[in-house]
């Protein structure tokens, strides 16, 4: 089931990437206080996530924090090396958290899986932004297909 507005977000092992290492906490440490904007890629390095989706949060950053958000996360399932080398590659410094579901618990969790197996990438997350208040969704945009509508940064600036 898919996750809902005022649905608390699931709490499961994620990692971030500092210092050149693996850094584990959990969806509810990260998510869990204050207002996040919450963005999920299909996959790190593919070409509308590296050319629009992050870039997108990382030139609004500032737009974004300015309507009240406590902090900006893009998640995707990818490994926490991937998912570092990414950050660094798309110049994200301390604007948007990267958050590794490697195992794909989080992404299950919340009901947002899609199937990339046909062009090899297996089990990832839709493509989608939340709101999240102290843990709980107040908005969701998924996308229903290819592309970059529902969960761009513009759209999360609109309903913040």
């Amino acid at each position: 089931m898919t996750i809902a507005i005022g649905d608390r977000v699931p709490d499961v092992k994620v990692f971030t990437f500092d210092e050149g290492r693996p850094v584990a906490t959990t969806s509810g440490e990260v998510l869990g206080t204050g207002k996040v904007a919450l963005f999920a890629v299909p996959g790190a390095f593919t070409p509308t996530c590296s050319d629009h989706h992050l870039p997108g949060f990382v030139l609004r950053a500032d737009e974004i924090k300015a309507k009240g958000v406590d902090k900006i996360v893009c998640l995707s399932v990818n490994d926490p090396f991937v998912m570092g080398a990414w950050g660094e590659d798309q110049q994200v410094g301390e604007s948007v958290l990267m958050l590794s579901d490697g195992n794909g618990e989080f992404t299950a969790a919340m009901g947002l899986e899609m199937n990339g197996s046909g062009i090899g990438l297996g089990s990832r997350s839709q493509r989608y932004a939340a709101i999240v208040e102290d843990g709980v969704v107040t908005w969701l945009g998924v996308e229903p297909g290819p592309g970059l509508n529902a969960s761009s940064a513009e759209e999360v600036l609109s309903a913040l």
